[in-house]
């Protein structure tokens, strides 16, 4: 069989042996809900599932990781909650410890979760998206390599007579297990990065890339094709320098904007997890 064919069969075959992810997090957020510092990250997380289920723009989220000390304070609370040698209080310290790593983890993959479920790799949320739409102002933008076009719907939304150009080449719906592509919340043009800017370059203000894919050099053809033209664009970028997003050609040789715009633009893009993107201005 071929082996990424292999791979796709092995992850569903997952999937379906395991409790669905947001049950998972429900189960959970009764058994921690006398804790605030696990239940208020696990509400973050059904919050923002919830409000991209409807189709509404999440917000920005704390970090997903329970702190370091908190296993020191739960084992304080149940003490101060039980008197010592209670057989309830050691059970419950024997449920909630032995949950803890569970949870930890079920954290972490909200990531995976949001890729395989909403297609959604940067993590886009309102905050954010009225930042944006605050830096763009009101003129004519081109989304490259939009996957299912949450930020040009975002845009749209907030500025209705705003010309957003949403493009992408699907590439993505030819991969079985990937969701990008598959659930556009707006209408997509087929174009590859390269052909979009150069179908729009003389009607845009600006370029908007997320996420470009790892190793690929999708993003250093594209930076190369805005500075040969005659148009002067600059590309904003979501990404992870010399990490999860994009190529060393690009990241080396990028051009980057550094002004109190662009650290608007960042004040609600921030990490919630163990991959450090961010909003670049490239030229």
């Amino acid at each position: 069989m071929n082996p990424k064919k292999l791979k796709q069969l092995k992850k569903r075959a997952k999937q379906q042996a395991v409790t669905p992810y947001i049950q998972q997090l429900t189960r959970y957020r009764e058994l921690f809900k006398d804790d605030p510092k696990v239940l208020v990250l696990i509400n973050n997380i059904l919050e923002s599932d919830r409000l991209m289920a409807a189709g509404i723009p999440p917000q920005q989220l704390p970090v997903l990781q329970i702190p370091d000390n908190f296993q020191d304070e739960l084992f304080e609370r149940i003490n101060q909650t039980y008197a010592m040698g209670d057989p309830a209080g050691d059970a419950e310290w024997e449920r909630l410890s032995v949950a803890l790593p569970k949870v930890d983890q079920l954290l972490r993959d909200f990531r995976d979760y949001i890729e395989d479920k909403y297609g959604m790799w940067a993590y886009i949320s309102a905050p954010f998206l009225k930042d944006l739409a605050d830096f763009t102002g009101n003129v004519p933008v081109l989304e490259v390599m939009a996957g299912n076009g949450y930020i040009s719907k975002g845009l749209r939304r907030l500025h209705p007579g705003q010309t957003v150009y949403t493009t992408d080449s699907k590439d993505w719906t030819h991969e079985a297990d990937n969701q990008t592509g598959r659930q556009p919340v707006t209408a997509i043009e087929g174009l590859d990065a390269v052909s979009a800017f150069n179908k729009y370059a003389s009607e845009i203000k600006y370029v908007i890339m997320a996420w470009s894919p790892d190793k690929l050099t999708i993003d250093w053809d594209l930076l190369q094709a805005i500075r040969n033209s005659e148009y002067d664009v600059p590309l904003i970028c979501i990404g992870e320098q010399y990490g999860a997003t994009g190529s060393k050609q690009f990241w080396d040789q990028a051009e980057y904007q550094n002004d109190a715009a662009v650290e608007q633009l960042n004040a609600h893009f921030r990490p919630f997890d163990l991959i450090h993107d961010q909003v670049y201005v490239v030229r």
